[in-house]
């Protein structure tokens, strides 16, 4: 059974809390449960890097980095920083070499002004990020 309040190969209920107010995603922490937490650390990501690859076709290199930089710092303070390594076994040691790619991969779109690696980005992210948000039911009743 998955215990929202238990610790996961996701990560750890307070260390996610405070993780994501570091990164500066704006929303209401307080009382969030820890699926909502990555939930929303999730949608920050597709939003920084949505307004990234915005400030990319227009030219604004300052927020441009501002953005690519939220989404990096989301993936590596917040969902990485947020997994239980000790707990977890190999879905959390898979996990945490997924964010560090990624991280990578966003510092390099930044440098190179490369929507294509903002994509794959996306794309990487994207269907942990629907498999996060199909599992709310489960978490909300207790189910497995």
């Amino acid at each position: 059974m998955f215990n929202p309040t238990m610790n996961s190969a996701f990560g750890r209920p307070n260390a996610m809390a405070m993780a994501y107010r570091r990164v500066g995603v704006e929303t209401a922490v307080q009382g969030a449960s820890p699926h909502q937490l990555i939930m929303m650390l999730f949608d920050g990501y597709m939003e920084a890097i949505a307004q990234g690859r915005g400030a990319m076709r227009e030219g604004e290199i300052e927020r441009k980095g501002r953005c690519i930089g939220r989404a990096a710092r989301i993936v590596d303070e917040g969902l990485k920083a947020g997994l239980n390594l000790s707990e977890g076994g190999a879905l959390a040691q898979d996990l945490q070499m997924l964010y560090q790619y990624v991280t990578m991969r966003l510092t390099l779109a930044n440098i190179r002004n490369d929507e294509a690696i903002l994509d794959e980005c996306v794309s990487l992210i994207e269907p942990l990020r629907q498999a996060w948000r199909d599992i709310k039911d489960q978490v909300d009743h207790g189910t497995h």
